[in-house]
């Protein structure tokens, strides 16, 4: 399950009615339903913006890194680092002493 811990009331209902779905079950969508969906996910996708920025060969490196740890290409990490730090789930680690 999703940590709820940034979800809404709404969100938290979605979610657990989803959980309760048999999706084997469910009837495959027709040809129709499906190119709908794949219009609206393209009409999604075209919302995004490129990025350009420079940055230190060190600091890449060690981004490359990170995200190889995270299984992800490097791009794909800083694109989540940056939402969630903007989306308040970046919690910063102070060190003691």
């Amino acid at each position: 399950m999703i940590d709820g811990k940034y979800l809404d009331e709404e969100e938290k209902d979605l979610m657990e009615s989803l959980e309760n779905i048999d999706i084997n079950s469910l009837p495959k969508p027709t040809a129709e339903r499906q190119k709908a969906f794949k219009d609206a996910a393209r009409e999604f996708r075209k919302k995004e913006t490129k990025m350009n920025i420079r940055i230190d060969e060190f600091e890449l490196e060690k981004i490359k890194e990170f995200a190889d740890n995270e299984g992800l290409k490097y791009q794909t990490f800083v694109k989540s680092v940056l939402h969630k730090y903007i989306t308040g789930q970046l919690v910063e680690k102070r060190k003691i002493g």
